[in-house]
């Protein structure tokens, strides 16, 4: 039975390599149809670029007309949770990682620029007699509210709310809830705006 799931896992692997290498409108045709039927979601308009992954398909949901760039990955786990609403904006190398347990919503109207890092589980530290590498996760949930613009190069990192309309600057690290209507940048992110008269 071990051997069988290693087997299929590997077939799926291979499939979802192969389709990801094919270029122009065909590829992204194959990989709509392809993403449409393992995520089962009813989407429409979904346009995935070359290098698109995702883990543990059956915890991902997807609304509809997003683009997701070159490089894009969506990775869940059987103990977390990604939704992702419709008209969004993820462009290329942009990764979404809830593995381990967690959660990320994100929703409708959400910019997301090249080499972001929305990840909902960071390594714990505490203990200097323990490697890093062997004292677990902490976990929490990372919250994208409508109409958000994450400019490129950014984190963000768990227990965080991205509130309406935000706008966070490029390179930024974000460790704590975002207002609404608020502009962040730098490390970590503090208000250096807002977007309200």
């Amino acid at each position: 039975m071990i051997f069988l799931k290693l087997v299929i896992r590997e077939i799926k692997d291979w499939i979802e390599f192969s389709i990801g290498l094919i270029p122009g409108q065909i590829g992204i045709f194959i990989r709509f149809l392809y993403y449409k039927n393992l995520i089962n979601n009813v989407f429409k308009n979904n346009r995935f670029e070359t290098g698109f992954r995702i883990s543990y398909s059956k915890n991902i949901s997807l609304g509809s007309n997003s683009y997701f760039g070159v490089d894009c990955k969506i990775y869940a786990s059987h103990q977390s949770l990604i939704k992702i609403g419709s008209n969004i904006t993820f462009n290329s190398n942009v990764m979404i990682n809830a593995r381990g347990k967690g959660k990320i919503e994100i929703g409708d109207n959400v910019l997301i620029g090249p080499n972001v890092v929305l990840r909902s589980n960071n390594h714990k530290f505490d203990d200097i007699d323990i490697p890093i590498a062997k004292q677990g996760m902490i976990e929490g949930d990372i919250i994208i509210k409508n109409g958000v613009w994450i400019s490129s190069n950014c984190v963000v990192l768990p227990n965080c709310t991205i509130g309406e309309g935000a706008i966070v600057a490029a390179g930024a690290v974000v460790t704590k809830d975002v207002e609404p209507f608020s502009i962040v940048g730098g490390i970590p992110a503090k208000v250096i705006g807002t977007r309200k008269s």
